[in-house]
């Protein structure tokens, strides 16, 4: 009953025997060592092979997202799930000045509540407003609201704004295809899955794949 369990592997031995069926069953579909990475992540998280079939790199986001770490700029998210699950000793391995405080998220803000309720809005579009100053020259993962990824690409459009990386995961069925497509039209670094498919979990390990590529790259 129990034999086919393997009993005898640690924490980090499962990790790696995950990785090594997904390569063993994976097509790489043309992604490079960088972006596999991510996708490699991305399935570890689902067990979801399809997952490759619409991920999308855009603007050299790997890259970006690595040299904003690098200069300690403020996350923002648009749930507490992300907030909660970005790893921040992760983060200092980057910037010895990250702290928990460096990841915001506006979603529960009493101000930001007043402000849906008035203008009925959802509280993720008027978190995103409240949030500019950090978004613009920060980080923003998305992995829940679709209005907050479509409130990011209207202030970029309209009022100039340019984040370094738009981790853009939205997942549902109102607004979450037209959101990224949106994204498609603004030349800001960005990581995204298209169609409804998303997820907060799904843009944190994003997060952390682009982390241990530098990881990686830093032997």
């Amino acid at each position: 009953m129990f034999d086919k369990i393997i009993w005898n592997l640690p924490g980090m031995g499962i990790e790696e025997e995950s990785f090594r069926r997904i390569e063993a069953e994976t097509d790489r579909q043309g992604l490079n060592d960088e972006e596999w990475r991510v996708a490699r992540r991305l399935i570890h998280t689902t067990a979801d092979f399809s997952i490759v079939d619409t991920l999308c790199f855009r603007h050299n986001p790997i890259q970006a997202g690595i040299e904003a770490m690098k200069q300690g700029v403020s996350i923002y998210s648009d749930s507490n799930m992300i907030r909660s699950g970005i790893s921040v000793a992760k983060l200092q391995r980057f910037n010895s000045a990250y702290t928990r405080d460096s990841i915001h998220c506006y979603i529960a803000d009493p101000e930001v509540a007043a402000i849906a309720k008035a203008e009925n809005i959802t509280r993720a579009l008027a978190g995103i407003r409240k949030a500019k100053a950090i978004i613009n020259g920060g980080i923003f993962l998305c992995g829940n609201a679709p209005l907050a990824l479509a409130g990011a690409v209207k202030m970029i459009v309209e009022e100039g704004i340019r984040p370094a990386l738009i981790i853009a995961m939205p997942v549902g069925f109102v607004n979450v295809v037209e959101s990224k497509e949106l994204l498609r039209e603004v030349d800001v670094p960005h990581i995204t899955i298209e169609g409804r498919r998303g997820g907060s979990p799904l843009a944190v390990a994003a997060l952390h794949a682009i982390m241990e590529t530098f990881f990686i790259e830093q032997g």
